[in-house]
Order: structure tokens, then C-alpha cells, then sequence
């Protein structure tokens, strides 16, 4: 879970060129790739893409497990309006680094409201849910059964809230990733499918640990 079993910076652009990630952006391959040309090439991080240039449900179908693409659940239509969180700055960059992920196994049977604070407090910050995406996109075989994970840097703010409300008030919904059981809307042919789904903030899941990096760079 240190990271170093990520392939390299490089590696991980040539792997996004391959899954069409340039056709996505609507640009050509040498465009994409110049993009990444201030990356470096170190070992351990991951590359994300900002979700300007890609947003997290069209990256989402990218992911594959058992032969079976990703795919956002059926009633998270409004995937796009779930931002980065107070506190959690993201670079002004169409493409990123990560560095140093874990994916929170400790945390497993916490709520997002009481592992939001213990992930500050160790001096890391959640990920967001285009970011955790990035990850498996590098990195497929941390999607394992019973080991998945939110990324709860991402909410969507509420449309209306009081005047008296202070700050901003936050839809109840994060995002998390895990495997589809092919039950219900899901339907039986995604079953075993990455699958980018939700989950309530007050909610505890033993199967979702909290995915969390030590820094960004652009």
C-alpha cells in the first residue's frame, strides 16, 4: 500500500493514451501528451486528471474488473455537481500527481463524518471521486472484494440552504468505489464490475475504507 507497486508517470500516460483518454478530451495524442511532459517520471504516484478535462463519469466506464467496465450507478445522474471539499485544494492543472495513496483499510466500518477528522489529523487529504477513479485506472488491483473505498473529498453542495446556515450545506451523498454485485438497478452483466456509487455521510460500511493521499502536484 506505499505506492510502489504504481507504475511509473510515464507508463501511466501511455496507459491513459491507450484507453482514449486524448479522444475524450477532444484532443490529438502528442497534445495529451504534452500535458504530461512536466510530470516527471518518478515511481509511486498517481496521475489524475482534472475533471475539466474529463469528467469523473466519463472516466468511470475506462475502469475494468473480470472483463466488465465501470460505470456510475443509475441514480447519481448529477455525478458533475460533487466538488472538492472545504480544504482540499486541487491544482489548477489538467493533469496531476498524487503522491503517497492509501486506501484506509483501518478506517473500514467508519462513517465518512468520522474519518474526514482522522485523515486531517494524520496530515493527509481524501480523495476525490475523479481521483479515486485515477487510481484503479493506474492501479486495478486495489479494488479488491471487501477492501474498497470512499473518496469523500467530493460533495455536492446543496441548491438552497437557510441565510442563518453557516458555511456551506452539503448534499447527505458520497461517492465510493467498489464491485458491483450485479443485483437490482445494476443488473446482472455489470456483476463484478467497478462500480462508482454512493453511500450516506453518517453511514458506516465494512467494506469501505477512506482513500487519502499525502499531497498533490501539478
Amino acid at each position: 500500500m506505499n505506492g510502489q507497486t504504481l507504475p511509473t508517470i510515464v507508463e501511466q500516460v501511455d496507459a491513459l493514451v491507450r484507453k482514449g483518454l486524448p479522444a475524450l478530451a477532444s484532443m490529438g495524442e502528442d497534445e495529451f501528451r504534452k500535458l504530461a511532459s512536466g510530470l516527471g517520471n518518478a515511481r509511486g504516484g498517481i496521475v489524475a486528471v482534472h475533471p475539466s478535462l474529463v469528467p469523473a463519469a466519463s472516466l468511470a466506464p475506462l475502469l475494468e474488473r473480470a472483463g466488465r467496465p465501470g460505470f456510475v450507478v443509475e441514480d447519481m445522474t448529477d455525478l458533475a455537481e460533487f466538488a472538492p471539499i472545504a480544504g482540499v485544494e486541487i491544482p489548477d492543472a489538467p493533469l496531476y500527481v498524487l503522491a503517497e495513496p492509501q486506501r484506509g483499510d483501518d478506517m473500514r466500518n467508519w462513517s465518512p463524518d468520522e474519518a474526514l477528522p482522522e485523515i486531517t489529523a494524520r496530515g493527509r487529504t481524501p480523495l476525490t471521486v475523479s481521483e479515486g477513479i485515477c487510481w484503479l485506472l493506474a492501479e486495478p488491483a486495489q479494488l479488491e472484494p471487501n477492501h474498497c473505498f470512499m473518496t469523500i473529498a467530493s460533495r455536492k453542495p446543496k441548491a438552497r440552504q437557510p441565510k442563518s446556515q453557516k458555511g456551506v450545506a452539503l448534499d447527505a451523498r458520497t461517492p465510493a468505489l467498489w464491485i458491483s454485485g450485479g443485483t437490482g438497478q445494476d443488473g446482472a452483466e455489470r456483476k463484478g464490475a467497478p462500480k462508482v456509487g454512493w453511500c450516506w455521510a453518517g453511514n458506516r460500511h465494512t467494506w469501505l475504507g477512506f482513500a487519502s493521499v499525502a499531497r498533490r502536484t501539478s
